[in-house]
């Protein structure tokens, strides 16, 4: 069973006065939330295996909106995006985190590489990033990737993984 507290007034520790209680919480908006407060959050994800065999990069397919609900607040973005393999020795792969077509980090992914089988496996590439977007209006974060040689070809999302892109609005 829930409980509840029913009172009318509540009086101040000196005695010398009340505090209203009345409609306290209704009416409050992400603005008048404390700094540092969570005001929203969003996650993308995508399990679609992506190949790639260029040194350019090309999205990974992992994305999501957010719109702030202040220019002042700011937007944590955690990226998780599973790797797959590359098919050549010495090689890697390249990531980067965008907000709209602006390169906010770079990530290099360098694989362990496997001789018997000509392919280097990759693992998870993850990252957070702090941005400040400073804008009401929508905003799209992504990940791309290139291979940082060409001398063949890299995949993302192998093997039924999924990646995952988190954005949370923090009150600033």
């Amino acid at each position: 069973m829930a409980s509840k507290i029913k009172v009318d007034q509540i009086q101040t520790a000196d005695g010398t006065g009340t505090i209203a209680l009345q409609n306290q919480l209704s009416g409050m908006t992400g603005a008048s939330m404390p700094t540092g407060s969570v005001l929203q959050v969003v996650q993308g994800s995508t399990g679609t295996s992506v190949e790639s065999t260029t040194t350019t990069y090309v999205d990974t397919g992992l994305s999501a909106s957010i719109t702030p609900s202040s220019t002042s607040s700011k937007i944590l973005v955690t990226v998780h995006q599973n790797g797959g393999l590359k098919e050549a020795a010495g090689s890697g792969v390249l990531v980067q985190l965008l907000r709209g077509s602006t390169v906010l980090t770079k990530l290099t992914h360098a694989a362990g590489y496997n001789n018997t089988a000509q392919v280097s496996y990759l693992g998870a590439i993850s990252t957070e990033y702090l941005d400040s977007p400073s804008t009401t209006s929508a905003v799209t974060y992504k990940t791309q990737y290139a291979n940082n040689q060409s001398i063949s070809s890299s995949h993302l999302q192998v093997g039924s993984t999924t990646s995952f892109i988190t954005l949370m609005e923090i009150a600033g």
